[in-house]
């Protein structure tokens, strides 16, 4: 898809302009859902996505990932703007960048989970699950922490 430029943000699904030390630090230390991630799983969770990067002046600054059929369903994980550029619009940026890419048009359906973010989501068209009781998951929520 290349580089889309918002205000001083620039979006970007090009993998290898991928902080990914940032991206490992990030999820690892500072995230909620994450912490404890070991750097091999982050390598292989962004080999296996689609993800877009967010740079401000050349430095990688906001992530998301989508994990993908490109056909049905896709799920969208990982999205962070490190804390020192948060309140700009940047998470607002990489949504709408990643809702219009053109490999995610037409899927049925695309889910996330998000225990603060709710506010942004809805913003975007996301809701609570209409029935829950028809959605089942496996969680393991500590799994990186020994």
């Amino acid at each position: 898809m290349g580089v889309i430029a918002m205000s001083a943000l620039q979006i970007s699904t090009d993998r290898s302009e991928l902080d990914v030390p940032l991206i490992y630090r990030f999820l690892s230390e500072q995230s909620t859902w994450a912490v404890g991630i070991p750097r091999a799983v982050v390598d292989r969770a962004i080999e296996n996505s689609l993800c877009f990067g967010g740079y401000v002046d050349g430095r990688q600054v906001a992530f998301a990932r989508v994990v993908t059929d490109y056909a049905t369903h896709g799920c969208i994980d990982d999205l962070f703007v490190v804390p020192e550029y948060r309140g700009r619009g940047y998470a607002k940026a990489i949504m709408q960048t990643l809702l219009a890419h053109p490999s995610l048009q037409g899927l049925r359906r695309l889910t996330l989970a998000s225990s603060n973010g709710q506010a942004l989501f809805a913003q975007f068209g996301f809701a609570p699950a209409p029935h829950p009781e028809t959605l089942l998951e496996r969680y393991f929520p500590n799994i990186y922490v020994s």
